[in-house]
């Protein structure tokens, strides 16, 4: 199970920059043909020059697509611990900014919707509720004692008995380059999470398209 925020994507400051960039190795900036469309909450379209460059440049590869490495895409992830740890792989080209389970784990009692649970069998899902009837229990007591030693001992039960599908919520940045290796790399991944977000990445304006003419 994974849940996502809307999308911040780069704007017209951003689009612009990178596109002159995209240019300089031919000094060809009087070929531009992208321009702003709408005129309340102006956005950037990306001309028919410009889009047939940027495709031939990520088909070429890492070495020719570097402006892809200076577009970067925001998004808020809700998703469990076992698909966090994957997604850390990702070090370059990647920012999250997470929700301590560390500082606040206690902060609230815990529910069968605190993980992801949307795939579990009948016999398993009840395990799971065994689980956190022990977490609560846990953390009771964890409240209810004034005693540090104690109360370290409570945290720790808690934290070493957290299952892996413990959902953690975080605001992530990726550049278009790092999220179309991820794309590329995770399609085919038996985790159903790594689906879902590739669906997510191929709503990018124009990355969609970089994306299926790396593909093709």
């Amino acid at each position: 199970m994974i849940k996502f925020g809307d999308w911040v994507i780069p704007g017209v400051c951003e689009w612009y920059f990178t596109v002159e960039g995209m240019r300089n190795a031919w000094n060809s900036w009087s070929k531009m043909d992208s321009n702003v469309k709408g005129k309340k909450n102006g956005y950037f379209d990306l001309g028919e020059n410009d889009k047939g460059l940027a495709i031939r440049l990520t088909v070429a590869g890492p070495e020719h697509r570097k402006f892809l490495r200076m577009l970067n895409a925001y998004v808020r992830i809700t998703a469990p611990m076992y698909w966090w740890k994957e997604f850390d792989t990702y070090k370059i080209g990647t920012v999250r900014n997470s929700c301590s389970t560390m500082h606040k784990v206690m902060a609230k009692e815990f529910t069968l919707d605190d993980f992801s649970h949307d795939r579990m069998s009948e016999s398993a899902k009840r395990n799971l509720e065994r689980i956190i009837a022990e977490l609560n229990t846990y953390r009771n007591l964890y409240l209810n004692t004034k005693d540090n030693k104690l109360k370290k001992q409570y945290w720790d039960d808690v934290i070493q008995t957290l299952p892996s599908s413990y959902m953690q919520t975080a605001n992530v940045m990726m550049s278009f380059e790092t999220l179309l290796n991820m794309y590329k790399q995770r399609k085919g991944h038996k985790l159903q999470e790594w689906h879902d977000f590739c669906n997510e990445v191929k709503k990018i304006p124009y990355l969609n398209e970089f994306i299926e003419a790396v593909e093709e």
